[in-house]
């Protein structure tokens, strides 16, 4: 149905290298999109020009904003979703509620034992992860359009009230039940998403990454020509 008639089972920084410049057995190609790990997004970088990208994507990172309504263990679990990724991955948490911080804090020290990647988890929340107190939900939002998250979780009571204030994130999960590792695996629409606050100029891999225009310019003779 998409018109596809052939599959390479490769990846690494060795099939962008393949898809760049083409070998006996895979043709070289214009575009090369999706995620990958550090070689392959430094690959990526290295054969931009000769081919096309959709973005240099990575570290992953999730931002959450909550009040005093969310489940601290659903937060906690967002936030372990996102570590457990990778010991670079940055999961943070922006809460007006001093008191909502402490027992997020408490249930991620909880769940952390819990998971089969613990010591990578563990490195991403202590490296890289946070939980801020501010003001307000209103200072909580500016705070994280200057960050511009590549996951935005909406731990509020009424997240569509709020989505207009959103203007720079990858993807928006409202509500404590839109998970982020549901939108890892499952829901969708795309899941390479900007990051490093590229989602400041860029938006999610979407079906505009695959077209191409070509400008037409046609003139014709004036009535003295």
């Amino acid at each position: 149905m998409a018109g596809v008639d052939r599959v390479f089972r490769i990846g690494g920084a060795q099939a962008i290298g393949a898809l760049a410049f083409g070998t006996e057995s895979v043709p070289r190609v214009d575009k090369i999109l999706g995620p990958g790990n550090l070689f392959v997004t430094l690959a990526k970088r290295k054969v931009y020009g000769l081919v096309a990208i959709d973005a240099l994507a990575g570290p992953t990172e999730t931002l959450i904003i909550a009040d005093e309504h969310a489940d601290p263990a659903l937060c906690a679990a967002d936030l372990l979703a996102q570590a457990e990724h990778d010991v670079l991955a940055q999961p943070l948490l922006l809460t007006p509620s001093a008191s909502l911080a402490e027992r997020v804090a408490a249930e991620i020290e909880r769940q952390l034992p819990l998971l089969e990647r613990e010591p990578i988890a563990r490195a991403s929340i202590t490296g890289r992860g946070g939980i801020v107190v501010t003001p307000d939900l209103a200072t909580a939002f500016s705070l994280m359009n200057e960050y511009g998250p590549e996951h935005l979780c909406l731990h509020i009571r009424d997240p569509w009230t709020w989505l207009p204030a959103v203007k720079n994130a990858g993807g928006v999960f409202l509500g404590e039940h839109s998970t982020e590792a549901l939108g890892d695996y499952t829901v969708g629409p795309s899941h390479v998403m900007p990051t490093g606050g590229t989602a400041r100029f860029s938006s999610p891999l979407n079906v505009d990454d695959f077209v191409k225009l070509i400008s037409v310019i046609a003139l014709t003779p004036g009535e003295d020509g």
